[in-house]
């Protein structure tokens, strides 16, 4: 198989898309497990992903990948959104750490 192309997507949007294609045909293996996992873990609804998202791209220093993870994973406070910056290169300030908790707050 060869990758024609390669994004980041929420998963929610990653859920959508594979609930198109077990509508199309048979989802394999891998694809069943994931779409479970999705269902189980995916929280915010399309709207609130991409009013969260709009509100990050607000944020300079955070590449895609970053607010990806940020709506993915919903960090509740400061010691989980260290978490998913500490195998990262970029450094978030205090402020904006602040500002991306309060703004996951106020979208969950």
């Amino acid at each position: 198989m060869k990758i024609k192309d390669e994004s980041f997507v929420s998963w929610y949007d990653a859920k959508k898309i594979l609930e198109k294609k077990a509508k199309e045909k048979e989802l394999g293996y891998e694809q069943k497990n994931a779409l479970e996992h999705l269902r189980k873990f995916s929280r915010l609804p399309q709207k609130a992903s991409e009013g969260l998202m709009t509100e990050l791209d607000k944020i300079e220093r955070l590449k895609d990948r970053h607010k990806i993870a940020i709506v993915n994973i919903l960090p509740s406070n400061d010691e989980e959104l260290r978490l998913l910056f500490s195998n990262e290169i970029v450094t978030v300030s205090d402020d904006d750490k602040k500002k991306i908790v309060s703004l996951v707050k106020k979208f969950t």
